[in-house]
């Protein structure tokens, strides 16, 4: 979905979503709530929220006839998700979606009945958002951003499109159990060969200092984990990494779409997609706590060319070759 045509469909953003398909269904209003972890004006989740949207519309849910949509934004705030969680509970919807660790827990504290549906969520169990992914329990479902191993493919895809690299920056949120269990995927990668470091990503102003530090010896990349910082900072990192000749490999699209190297991940709006059928399925009956937590089943390498010619990179015909995108 192109970018006018989206912005377009979301419109101003915030208390009532039209959707624009005829309703297959009858009966009462149903009413969703949605919770998102970044800014109003991200186009990554914009992106997402349409997908939802879009899917929504197919499955034949209508504004105004048998669905009402309520979203909120938190910018990254821990303290504006647990009050727009609450808000939204309030307002007595039949189901609510959010995204990353933080704003489900805020939804789970403020209600243990409204069913809960997430998207892109790194470690559920590890969390304690859900008791298990084949049985998540309560009124908690959704769908995983990737499993730990993947920290693995991306220290792979740093060495194969820098070769010369010996030392990797790691940057994670330690604060979070994702932010651990990445970092202990990638370290177990040690055959590779590299000499790994971990920087906060938490604090914005600490991470160009310890960039910095750490690219004052040669022959140093950066693995970039998932995290609620990158969500509402895609820029940040990427501008660190071309400010100090670093080649980085993150786990999203949207960094590269900000000037990042590549990412290897899951596609992100597709979820979304898959969310609103699991959301169909609730308001058709279905509890989250019979509706297994599943994983992506799609990975999308994505590479740009241009901040490689900046890096001073060469990149091998077969990744290219490889790769689901490629921005010139």
């Amino acid at each position: 979905m192109k970018r006018r045509e989206f912005i377009t469909l979301l419109g101003g953003a915030a208390i009532a979503w039209p959707l624009a398909a005829r309703a297959q269904q009858s009966g009462a209003m149903r009413r969703i709530g949605v919770l998102l972890s970044t800014h109003e004006v991200d186009p990554g989740r914009r992106a997402q929220l349409a997908a939802f949207v879009q899917r929504l519309t197919e499955l034949g849910w209508t504004d105004g006839r048998n669905a009402r949509l309520d979203v909120r934004w938190t910018a990254g705030s821990v303290d504006v998700g647990r009050q727009h969680a609450m808000e939204l509970v309030a307002l007595a919807p039949d189901v609510i979606i959010t995204d990353t660790s933080y704003n489900v827990a805020a939804v789970q504290q403020a209600t243990r009945t409204v069913p809960i549906v997430f998207g892109g969520v790194i470690d559920p169990v590890g969390a304690g958002l859900v008791g298990s992914l084949a049985r998540p329990g309560g009124n908690t479902t959704g769908f995983t951003a990737f499993e730990y191993a993947i920290g693995a493919k991306w220290l792979e895809l740093l060495k194969e499109v820098a070769p010369r690299v010996t030392r990797a920056a790691v940057l994670r949120d330690s604060t979070i159990a994702a932010g651990i269990g990445q970092f202990a995927a990638i370290q177990a990668t040690a055959p590779f060969g590299i000499e790994l470091s971990a920087v906060g990503l938490h604090d914005t102003a600490a991470i160009e200092p310890a960039v910095a530090a750490f690219a004052r010896d040669a022959n140093g990349g950066l693995v970039v984990t998932a995290a609620p910082f990158g969500g509402n900072h895609p820029d940040v990192i990427p501008t660190l990494a071309a400010r100090y000749k670093l080649p980085a490999v993150y786990p999203f699209r949207y960094f590269v779409n900000a000037g990042g190297l590549m990412s290897y991940g899951s596609d992100l709006a597709s979820q979304f997609r898959s969310v609103a059928q699991y959301v169909d399925r609730i308001l058709k009956g279905e509890k989250p706590a019979d509706l297994p937590v599943q994983a992506p089943t799609k990975y999308e390498l994505v590479i740009n060319l241009k901040t490689a010619k900046a890096l001073g990179l060469t990149i091998p015909p077969m990744l290219l070759a490889r790769a689901d995108e490629v921005i010139e």
